[in-house]
């Protein structure tokens, strides 16, 4: 095989896991968005047989549609395989009481890759100190999200460019959204202006708020996207992650204390694009889909070109 642009003149060390975006700097980030930007013609061309020897375990104790399904869909559209399971917690010794250390141990056995959705805070950092094969987190707990928060900067630059002349307002419940939490750590090495719009209940975490503040970070935090819209390059907005409240009071649950409503989109300017990792509930209404500026369902679909080539770079490193 050629080695793509992407993979030439280039040296720095391969990955070993995907865990967080603290692992990511511009420079790896630069390459991983020019491969990712080849992946696309890929698709198009058809049949690929890049990874045609390795092995894929898809391994989720929570729910997911897109995370999981874009991966397993990258892998296949790279010529490997898959082996899947979506309630890992329900359908597997974890019922008999199997830590996840010995089922990430058991599986390294068989597979050259793990996909791990976990509820744990920390865990997928647990699955990569004992296993033998590369492992890439897919959401542990209200920790991180890496590979989304990848997807979400290739779409943040693939549509309005430099992040360090943007203005991105994240929107929703900030508190436990992953997604968030891995977004804004990979904006704050390109300086960008952030803003952060929540009820109280669901704010910040005042840790992820001082590491942001000690970057040199632009942050303000406001209650209604109101005060903010108009100056916005990026709207990103989240659900309320009901699975991990416990017994909060004053909050919607189905979103509509920050929903996107027709007077607020009148307030936006024409080049902002509004963005969600989804599944959504009332907070951005479907009648918005056919609005230019509604880039959810094209931030979905980098999903699948991001993940194919992290899946590449782990698999099949490029030259060191």
């Amino acid at each position: 095989m050629v080695p793509s642009p992407a993979r030439i003149g280039v040296s720095m060390p391969s990955l070993q896991h995907v865990l967080s975006v603290r692992q990511f700097d511009k420079a790896r980030i630069d390459r991983l968005f020019a491969r990712v930007r080849e992946m696309r013609g890929i698709v198009k061309r058809g049949q690929c047989t890049i990874l045609g020897n390795k092995l894929m375990g898809a391994v989720f104790y929570e729910a997911s549609t897109r995370t999981r399904f874009s991966f397993e869909a990258a892998m296949l559209r790279l010529g490997g395989n898959v082996i899947t399971t979506e309630n890992a917690g329900a359908f597997s010794s974890a019922t008999k009481g199997e830590t996840l250390a010995d089922s990430i141990k058991t599986l390294g056995c068989y597979l050259d890759l793990i996909i791990l959705r976990h509820f744990d805070d920390g865990s997928a950092q647990i699955a990569a100190e004992v296993s033998t094969v590369p492992v890439i987190n897919a959401g542990d707990g209200k920790g991180e999200h890496p590979t989304q928060a990848l997807l979400d900067l290739f779409t943040i630059r693939e549509e309005r460019g430099d992040p360090s002349k943007l203005h991105v307002v994240f929107v929703g419940d900030l508190r436990h959204g992953r997604t968030v939490h891995s977004l804004a750590r990979l904006l704050s090495m390109y300086d960008t202006r952030m803003s952060f719009v929540s009820p109280d209940a669901l704010n910040l975490p005042d840790t992820l708020f001082q590491d942001l503040i000690a970057e040199g970070c632009e942050i303000r935090e406001y209650v209604g996207l109101r005060e903010v819209i108009e100056s916005a390059d990026v709207i990103y907005t989240t659900r309320v992650q009901k699975e991990r409240l416990s017994g909060m009071e004053g909050v919607a649950l189905d979103g509509s204390d920050y929903a996107l409503t027709r007077e607020l989109v009148a307030c936006m300017k024409q080049g902002t694009i509004v963005m969600h990792p989804f599944p959504r509930n009332t907070e951005i209404p479907t009648w918005f889909d056919d609005d230019p500026r509604a880039a959810y369902f094209r931030e979905i679909q980098n999903g699948l070109y991001v993940r194919m080539a992290l899946l590449e770079e782990l698999l099949n490193p490029f030259p060191e």
